[in-house]
């Protein structure tokens, strides 16, 4: 059939065979390809400013990310950070939401981070860890969000080449997981673990825990990015995908000429996500590349996923 999909190729194939088409044939540059528009939003999480973002005498303050998401980027969804925030008083975060509603900015969710280890041996830090993430739900309610995402932390060291003690990891983690998703559940928010390291990043491990956790509001922010260990990025967003409530789009690098991104096949990655599992919700720009700026960087994801949308 080669690259080509024209409009009586698409009319031939119908809304399903297309996006089959597409699903098969994800390499290369998609100048000339007409392919089904995809339903999917963009949002910008504020990692890919971490470096810009800060209280230094040349940072942009973080109350101030609403306007440049807006204005800079023409992006109307953020996802916070809980370390970037500069404070946790109600007086800060009350204007950090004001400034997101006046320039009409959703504030979707909040990732936790450096809040304890929910799979910790100690049954006092675990303790510590169900206190403080409970914290950040309230905080994440009040400024509107729809989840949380927080790090599935306390395994011991070298884990995954111990079945056993992954299995107790995963059976001391169950408790503390459900004791925040209930508090999430009281709040209406979803309690949600992005693939970030350790086990979290390892699916059969992941979704070991989901299955036991066994509660509606817990689920997988995939990201396109954080897999080790020879773990198969692709068919890993796979299988997180039929519990995901957002996900993130990691990139790194992207070629000059096609915009493509170099170190992972979007195209493929899309195609799963939104083709395959039907996911219609905001893909959110996380940049963690050096060669491009934050700036560059995030606009050069958001103009291919606009091209991968349309």
């Amino acid at each position: 059939m080669g690259r080509e999909l024209n409009r009586r190729t698409f009319v031939k194939l119908g809304a399903a065979g297309a996006a089959g088409w597409i699903a098969g044939n994800m390499t290369g540059d998609l100048s000339g390809v007409e392919a089904a528009s995809r339903e999917y939003d963009i949002s910008l999480a504020a990692y890919s400013l971490h470096r810009s973002i800060g209280t230094g005498d040349d940072q942009i303050p973080m109350l101030d990310m609403p306007m440049l998401s807006r204005d800079e980027f023409g992006i109307e969804a953020i996802e916070l950070v809980n370390w970037m925030l500069a404070s946790k008083d109600k007086s800060y975060l009350d204007q950090f939401t004001k400034n997101a509603a006046d320039r009409k900015v959703k504030i979707l969710l909040i990732m936790i981070d450096r809040a304890g280890g929910v799979g910790d041996t100690s049954e006092d830090e675990r303790g510590d860890a169900v206190k403080n993430h409970n914290e950040w739900i309230d905080i994440a309610a009040d400024m509107g969000c729809h989840s949380v995402r927080m790090n599935w932390g306390g395994a011991p060291k070298g884990v995954m080449e111990n079945p056993e003690a992954l299995q107790g990891f995963i059976d001391r983690s169950v408790s503390p997981i459900r004791a925040i998703c209930d508090h999430g559940d009281s709040k209406d928010l979803n309690v949600i673990i992005e693939n970030h390291g350790g086990p979290s990043s390892y699916p059969d491990a992941l979704i070991s825990l989901i299955e036991k956790v066994d509660h509606e509001r817990f689920g997988t922010l995939p990201d396109f990015g954080n897999f080790w260990g020879g773990v198969d990025y692709y068919d890993a967003v796979d299988r997180m995908m039929p519990y995901a409530k957002a996900v993130s789009a990691k990139c790194y690098d992207f070629d000059d000429e096609t915009g493509l991104e170099t170190k992972l096949d979007f195209e493929r990655l899309i195609a799963n996500v939104v083709d395959k599992h039907g996911y219609h919700g905001y893909i959110g720009i996380e940049y963690a590349g050096n060669r491009l700026s934050e700036f560059d960087g995030i606009k050069a994801c958001k103009k291919l996923l606009e091209k991968l949308r349309a």
